[in-house]
């Protein structure tokens, strides 16, 4: 017999569980296993009566465990965990049975089969729960300094957001000069502001705070530490270093436009520029748009280039940058300002102006400009002529495929954003880089500028193609995440981590190897080598445990003990 006293709680979830699987029948099968003492089924365990029910269930009946067999652990840990710590339960001694996604949905043509399953997972479940023991979070000091890395528009307007906050910046940019690609055009979309200005007057605000240090020609070379308390040194162009403890990093180191190669869409003829040589050409010019002397009354610009390629084509990149079509546009608009005569068209693959920035297209169709759509297997090809002009020919896929010939002064390639090169960084920061080649956070919605680096954040288009405005809202973000870590004093991480029983380890080291997060380390037991776990690094995966020859390392919550109960009570006759 247990002495623990648990209660099971199982979920119908309005029909997604209990179309499929006998609820009761599991209930039934589970009421009788060592140590339960509450098993109740209910149509949404997450609804608040239920979860008051469990409270004064917990309370009333002193649980010491609790099992609740309902949806992913992803979608609801959090929440009975809070409601466990309301009843006075440790909320490590909660188990989430999953037996909707690994069970219902994925056995819906078998609902016996379907049931059986479940009763396995949750007498697994129960065994866990029944070998579980308090845990209390591990609490970090924190320092109250955040090193921001790249002077963009997105890592100027986070050191101003910090500074703001009352906390200590340290601003480093690798380029002579604050600003990234914002700090070279004109108007930018969408608030119509000038870049060069915008950056200037940030430029300004950061010199002016005396809690900001701000450095340009400067580098991270290494990194060292944790989440509240890392150890920088930054390097100077002039060849000094500069050696810094700061609490959190935040990274925004940009992008860069993409590069066409040569001959691509024609690109390397003379008249043929990417979008933003184009830009820098409308924003310095005056009355009228001049190239080479010659007046522009022709422009055509060819859109997804670079972008959206498919990968056997063997150049550009697959996914869509997003800000180049509203970029396009907005450049077009601007043109046209300039040379209210100018003859403008665009050969577009899909028209992607997100948002209100459909106003913005709304505005270029009104204004004169000419859409053509082609297909993505049948792009534009263009020719040069002998009086200097360029032809483009394409088949218009909205008149059935019918060619159309253009002469034109200017062809526009309208380019994407590629992620900037930042190997050593990356290295060092250990940040997590996407098939894109840009930094992951760890949800692109719950959880926008994290990343699996705790204490690290990613904001503006070091992540992904974004606007200014859209940069600088990521920015904020992760001046919030830094706040909510270093305004406390302290940070509290996951107890569920690595431990080392120090009476059986020799030091071999293997679990150091296995280790991704280098959160194992040697250290000294009564005069032994021993490996030791640092828990601000340890992210409790579990990697380090099975690679153990002396079975002398464990982990918190899901030890050896436990996951062999575990499987027992799967195995087990129904």
């Amino acid at each position: 017999m247990s002495d623990r006293r648990i209660g099971v709680y199982i979920c119908h979830c309005g029909g997604n569980i209990s179309d499929y699987v006998d609820v009761e029948q599991v209930r039934a099968a589970v009421e009788r296993e060592p140590g339960v003492v509450v098993a109740k089924t209910a149509m949404f365990t997450c609804s608040d009566a239920t979860q008051q029910e469990m409270v004064s269930d917990i309370q009333e009946q002193n649980l010491d465990g609790l099992v609740v067999a309902s949806c992913s652990p992803k979608l609801h840990l959090f929440t009975f965990r809070d409601m466990a710590r309301r009843a006075g339960l440790n909320p490590y001694q909660y188990t989430q049975v999953n037996i909707r996604e690994q069970c219902s949905w994925a056995h819906g043509h078998d609902h016996q089969g379907a049931t059986e399953k479940a009763i396995r997972l949750v007498r697994a479940g129960i065994a866990r729960t029944a070998l579980t023991e308090p845990l209390m979070p591990v609490k970090i000091e924190t320092v109250p300094r955040v090193l921001v890395i790249g002077a963009g528009v997105a890592g100027l307007r986070a050191a101003l957001g910090l500074a703001d906050l009352g906390i200590a910046v340290l601003l480093v940019e690798r380029s002579p000069e604050a600003g990234g690609w914002t700090g070279r055009f004109g108007k930018t979309y969408p608030s119509g502001k000038n870049g060069r200005e915008m950056i200037a007057r940030l430029v300004q605000e950061v010199k002016q705070r005396e809690n900001i240090t701000f450095y340009t020609g400067a580098e991270l070379v290494e990194k060292s530490g944790s989440i509240g308390n890392f150890t920088v040194k930054i390097r100077i162009s002039r060849g000094d270093d500069i050696t810094a403890n700061v609490g959190s990093i935040i990274v925004a180191t940009g992008f860069e436009p993409y590069h066409p190669d040569e001959g691509e869409y024609g690109y390397g003829m003379d008249g043929v520029l990417t979008l933003p040589e184009f830009k820098e050409a409308v924003d310095g010019a005056g009355d009228g748009l001049f190239y080479k002397g010659r007046e522009v009354k022709d422009v055509v610009y060819i859109y997804c280039v670079g972008s959206r390629q498919r990968p056997e084509q063997g150049r550009g990149h697959t996914y869509c940058s997003r800000y180049c079509c509203n970029a396009a546009v907005h450049a077009s608009l601007l043109a046209g300002e300039k040379s209210p005569r100018l003859h403008q068209y665009h050969l577009f693959r899909d028209m992607r102006t997100y948002g209100r920035f459909e106003l913005l297209y709304q505005q270029a169709r009104e204004k004169g400009s000419i859409f053509l759509k082609f297909d993505e297997n049948e792009p534009p090809a263009l020719e040069k002529l002998p009086d200097g002009r360029l032809k483009v020919t394409l088949k218009d896929f909205l008149t059935a495929g019918e060619e159309i010939s253009i002469i034109t002064d200017l062809v526009v390639l309208v380019t994407g954003m590629t992620p900037r090169h930042n190997n050593q960084l990356t290295d060092i920061l250990k940040l997590p880089v996407g098939k894109d080649g840009f930094y992951n956070e760890i949800h692109p919605k719950l959880r926008p500028v994290e990343t699996v680096v705790d204490g690290v954040f990613i904001c503006g288009t070091c992540q992904g193609p974004k606007n200014a405005a859209e940069s600088v809202a990521s920015a904020l973000a992760a001046v919030t995440q830094c706040a909510s870590i270093l305004k406390k004093g302290y940070v509290e991480l996951e107890p569920q981590m690595a431990f080392v029983q120090t009476d059986l380890c020799t030091w071999c080291g293997q679990c150091a190897r296995a280790c991704p997060y280098e959160a194992i380390e040697k250290g000294q037991d009564e005069g032994r080598e021993v490996a030791r776990v640092n828990e601000a690094l340890c992210k409790g995966c579990g990697g380090c445990a099975p690679e153990c020859p002396r079975g002398a390392i464990n982990l918190k919550g899901y030890t050896s003990a436990q996951i062999m109960a575990m499987i027992d009570a799967l195995a087990k006759e129904i």
